[in-house]
């Protein structure tokens, strides 16, 4: 008989909704609660910022270390160091090691070093990876004077222009699997997790509703603060505008995307917020429809073992397609493929041919 050992009993119930999982996601939701609401680490004696300025005192001025310093610093290790382990466990896929090769590049140097090399040349702590709709105050006309003309017209063509023409090229796997910060933290630091993504018809049901609401907020929201900035401040539809802040930064932006988003992976699995709550996954993955990208099946050969199904993090059934001999595209799909990675008998292929079939 085989005794398992600790580390693999550990292991196991950490990435199987066990105790170490439980106590994990209680830990990360009591540290986004902390990071999110001040006032409440105070009651408890917490003080991040006070952390972040003991620990990044050396940064140069003007810059000033703050929780979100502390933030994007345990972030970006957490990318780098579940990107290593990526990088070891799927060594032999190329795919895999390029694209999570660019993921942990792409976090170091543009979503953590260039917003504090900008913040000490005295220019906007600006993220360059962030686009409306998720970046929601890319185009927010209260901050444009602040921006300055340069990082306003880049937000207005990167969103407008450069991700809508990327993902009918390439789909959304571009940006959802190769630099979306939130998504490169799911495909590094959360991929002991992915397996546990509902593949439940509700939660596909659910899915479609919840995404394309927020999406519908996002879009909504921003028409309204174009229209506030035409009428004076502390009009009626000012008001408006700015508790529309208010909602959408606290409960979409805050709450949402990382409360839940973040903090329950060990239970819930790593694209709960791509899947229900991305806007910007919404707005891309309609475009995706439309685009080029699909998985193809190959015909016949699939002996529907369901690893593809289990190891989905979007939670599509992707065992269905192949069955089926279907070749397909789906507009949750982030294209990370690890569906085709573990196929045994190289059903699946992404790819995004110049002419549909």
């Amino acid at each position: 008989m085989r005794v398992q050992s600790p580390t693999g009993w550990w292991l196991h119930d950490l990435k199987h909704r066990g105790l170490t999982a439980w106590a994990l996601a209680a830990v990360l939701m009591a540290f986004y609660l902390v990071l999110f609401f001040p006032g409440l680490g105070a009651r408890v004696g917490v003080d991040l910022d006070a952390v972040a300025r003991g620990l990044f005192s050396a940064l140069p001025p003007p810059i000033e270390p703050s929780r979100w310093t502390l933030y994007g610093a345990l972030y970006t290790v957490a990318v780098v160091g579940g990107g290593l382990w990526m990088l070891r466990k799927y060594r032999h896929n190329r795919y895999q090691v390029v694209r999570t090769s660019v993921v942990m590049a792409v976090q170091v140097v543009f979503a953590f070093a260039i917003p504090h090399v900008l913040e000490f040349f005295h220019q906007p702590a600006y993220y360059l990876t962030y686009f409306w709709p998720l970046k929601m105050d890319a185009l927010d006309p209260r901050g444009f004077q602040a921006l300055g003309p340069v990082f306003v017209g880049y937000g207005f063509v990167g969103s407008l222009v450069l991700v809508p023409a990327m993902t009918l090229a390439f789909g959304k796997r571009w940006y959802c699997s190769w630099v979306c910060g939130c998504g490169g933290l799911a495909n590094t630091f959360g991929e002991p997790w992915r397996h546990l993504s509902s593949k439940s018809r509700r939660s596909w049901s659910v899915e479609k509703v919840s995404i394309h609401a927020v999406l519908a907020l996002a879009v909504s929201g921003t028409a309204l603060w174009f229209a506030a900035a035409l009428v004076p401040d502390g009009s009626p539809l000012a008001r408006a505008a700015d508790g529309f802040r208010w909602f959408y930064g606290l409960f979409v932006a805050s709450i949402f995307s990382g409360i839940v988003g973040v903090a329950l992976y060990p239970l819930g699995g790593t694209r709960l917020w791509c899947r229900f709550g991305c806007p910007m996954a919404a707005a891309i993955g309609l475009l995706q429809k439309a685009g080029r990208f699909r998985i193809r099946v190959k015909r016949d050969m699939c002996i529907s073992c369901g690893m593809c199904s289990t190891y989905c993090e979007m939670g599509i059934d992707v065992r269905a397609y192949a069955q089926a001999n279907q070749s397909f595209t789906r507009a949750s799909c982030v294209g990370c493929g690890l569906c085709a990675e573990v196929c045994p008998r190289g059903v699946l292929r992404l790819e995004s041919p110049s002419r549909r079939g």
